[in-house]
């Protein structure tokens, strides 16, 4: 009789044991579960997340799907771009379907079916503003929302007006190797609020006037730069616009400053 007790406060006992165990491991389970989920909400997550929120900011939906391809790379924005502009321009070339005749145009020798503009721009997903400004380079400092990329108010090694000749009706030429705008461009934006692109430093660039005022910003930086609420936004942020000031007595330069955060490669 002593003996069948043993046995089952042996056995009893083991069970007791093993429920334990199974209801240690499924409360381990829930509070790492909880406690990856919280870090994904928080965007600390260390796995696929890598720190991101998970969201890119709504100004990219403005950025044409057929020209570009971007995406979240951990706390980094990826923009992919064929370099292509989607809209009329004489510098596609005759039989091309975007072709338009302007007379005026004192052409460059390229077309934009030959060359080739891809190019790559990394940025931070929430860009700071930096210590000091940074001039801007020769070359793309920029990716519009057509595709295209953005130069500064610099052509060659002199002034833009020495090439304001060859400039089509929205601002952009090719030289000497892809298709890229120096002024405001009417294909998409003249004198309002739209977006114009993004600048290598990763802040957006708008047209001259301000969605939170619905006019020209009077306290714009030297880069052109404020903070305040966009069309994308609910909470204030640092971007830039045009600035509305008139270059050769009839052009609007998209961007002659510097950055205002730390520039990336364009490449």
């Amino acid at each position: 009789m002593k003996k069948l007790d043993f046995k089952n406060k042996f056995f009893t006992a083991l069970a007791m044991t093993s429920f334990l165990s199974l209801g240690f491991i499924a409360c381990s389970s829930d509070s790492e579960e909880d406690s990856e989920m919280a870090d994904i909400i928080d965007g600390t997550d260390d796995g696929d997340n890598n720190g991101s929120s998970g969201e890119l900011h709504a100004a990219f939906a403005e950025f044409n799907e057929g020209n570009t391809d971007i995406y979240l790379d951990g706390s980094n924005v990826v923009i992919e771009t064929n370099g292509l502009p989607n809209h009329t321009t004489v510098y596609w070339g005759i039989g091309e379907d975007l072709y338009i005749d302007e007379p005026d145009v004192d052409l460059t020798p390229s077309i934009i079916p030959n060359y080739n503009g891809e190019a790559t721009l990394r940025v931070p997903q929430s860009p700071e503003l930096a210590s000091t400004s940074t001039s801007t380079n020769m070359g793309a400092i920029g990716i519009a929302i057509s595709g295209a990329a953005i130069f500064n108010d610099q052509e060659g090694n002199g002034a833009l007006n020495e090439a304001a000749a060859s400039l089509d009706y929205t601002g952009g030429h090719i030289g000497p190797a892809e298709y890229h705008y120096h002024l405001e461009p009417t294909a998409w934006s003249e004198d309002d609020e739209n977006l114009i692109g993004i600048l290598a430093d990763g802040f957006f660039i708008y047209g001259r006037k301000c969605n939170s005022t619905g006019t020209y910003p009077t306290d714009l930086d030297a880069s052109g730069g404020h903070i305040s609420t966009t069309q994308h936004t609910t909470e204030a942020e640092y971007h830039y616009h045009i600035e509305n000031e008139l270059y050769l007595n009839q052009y609007y330069i998209i961007f002659p400053g510097d950055y205002q955060g730390t520039p990336n490669a364009i490449n």
